[in-house]
């Protein structure tokens, strides 16, 4: 691929997020966009509740397909931050989805990364509670 595009296969028993940000950090990717699917065996949802500002999280063990992955690259405090969403069904076809903590492959994990040229960073917001993009330009 070219030097602004990425294609990442993360194997059996490897976790997602995990493989994404050693590419990212290897790379000096800080700022992008990713995609993919592939199949899964334990994936870690999570739903953040605006009025107590939590995550309540799930996992999910079986036998998955992931439909959809996608997210975004960004930075914090000077390290790859991956705020990435999925969604995933069941062999009876019911369909899962929320913000990614943890997916395990099962078989194999095909994502596309795209880098792109500018710096994000994020930023604690104590009135929202979740870290926010944060340009330069902004208080």
């Amino acid at each position: 691929m070219d030097s602004n595009h990425y294609a990442v296969r993360i194997d059996k028993g490897e976790e997602v997020l995990e493989q994404l940000t050693l590419v990212c950090q290897k790379e000096k990717i800080t700022c992008g966009q990713i995609t993919g699917l592939g199949a899964s065996n334990k994936v870690e949802i999570g739903l953040f509740n605006t009025s107590t500002k939590e995550y309540k999280t799930t996992v999910k063990e079986g036998m998955f397909e992931v439909t959809s992955l996608v997210g975004n690259i960004t930075n914090k405090e000077g390290t790859v931050y991956l705020h990435c969403h999925i969604n995933f069904s069941d062999p009876s076809l019911k369909t899962y989805g929320g913000h990614l903590v943890k997916c395990y492959i099962s078989a194999t994990g095909e994502i596309i990364i795209t880098k792109i040229e500018c710096m994000i960073n994020r930023n604690f917001h104590s009135e929202i509670g979740l870290n926010l993009f944060s340009f330069p330009d902004q208080k």
